[in-house]
């Protein structure tokens, strides 16, 4: 049986023309949404939750092109923009009754996170993007042998075709191979979780390779015409990052503070899966974002 978490009621919602999203919904209170990243599901965010679960609505899809959701083919380059993606969550979290709500998103999550941010102000009273840099700022710091450590995003960026054929050849080891360098403590993702989050990825790779292109593409695009316009991010911004030392960490505070001034960095002492290796850390820096 797959895994659910617990105490949460599950249902497909209709988001967009075609594309129904898989979403997990429990608690009572104002509503708080969490989206997941790259190789994972919503399952990601199980313990965190449960936790915020007890004075929240608390909202867990999966990504259109992950999990359980539905993955339309990509035909015009932007089926898995960001800003496409973005309109999902609101169109998911309206459906559920909640014309505004706050919004934390991890790794692909946060990138889609920080895009409802710029187009849906009056609509994200709360942002948190935990553990990942804004799109320009990820291709501006990947330079030289640093590049090294995002191979996958180069190798994603590719025309359609020769990313998807490789990555199915070995889907498993390529997935798996996140899950396992991205992690200090492999017990964070059990056995069961790890098979759910493998099971869910061989079955979305054209998804997942288009969402990664469109983060060489169309996502820069719009993110230059908003950085051009001198967009900002006006709503309490709180920012998550493990800890990669003072150079990423010099890194990280310029790229972010240079979309939200007021912004509120920290650090913690985990891996890159920060909601199941430190979930009541990453929790409790949920509540102090949603108590300002």
């Amino acid at each position: 049986m797959e895994p659910k978490i617990a105490g949460f009621e599950y249902q497909r919602i209709t988001v967009a023309d075609g594309v129904a999203l898989k979403v997990a919904v429990g608690g009572t209170g104002s509503p708080i949404v969490l989206l997941h990243g790259f190789p994972q599901t919503h399952l990601s965010w199980r313990h965190v939750a449960v936790d915020l679960a007890a004075d929240h609505t608390v909202i867990c899809p999966d990504l259109r092109g992950y999990g359980d959701s539905d993955k339309p083919i990509d035909t015009d380059g932007r089926t898995y923009a960001k800003r496409t993606m973005a309109a999902d969550i609101v169109a998911l979290t309206h459906t559920l009754g909640h014309e505004c709500f706050a919004l934390a998103g991890h790794d692909r999550g946060a990138l889609v996170a920080f895009r409802a941010g710029l187009d849906h102000p009056n609509v994200i009273t709360h942002l948190a993007c935990l553990d990942v840099l804004p799109t320009l700022d990820v291709w501006e710091t990947l330079r030289g042998t640093a590049g090294v450590r995002g191979f996958h995003l180069f190798l994603m960026a590719q025309p359609g075709g020769l990313p998807e054929q490789m990555i199915s050849a070995a889907p498993d080891a390529f997935f798996g191979h996140f899950l396992n360098i991205w992690t200090r403590d492999p017990d964070a993702i059990p056995a069961d979780i790890r098979a759910a989050y493998l099971a869910a990825s061989r079955q979305a790779i054209p998804s997942i390779v288009a969402d990664y292109r469109a983060s060489a593409t169309i996502d820069v695009e719009d993110d230059q015409g908003d950085q051009q316009a001198g967009s900002l991010l006006q709503m309490p911004l709180a920012v998550l990052h493990q800890d990669l030392g003072p150079v990423f960490g010099r890194v990280a505070t310029k790229a972010w503070r240079a979309w939200a001034p007021q912004a509120q960095l920290a650090t913690l002492n985990c891996g890159h899966f920060m909601a199941e290796e430190a979930p009541g850390e990453t929790a409790n820096a949920l509540r102090t974002l949603l108590a300002r």
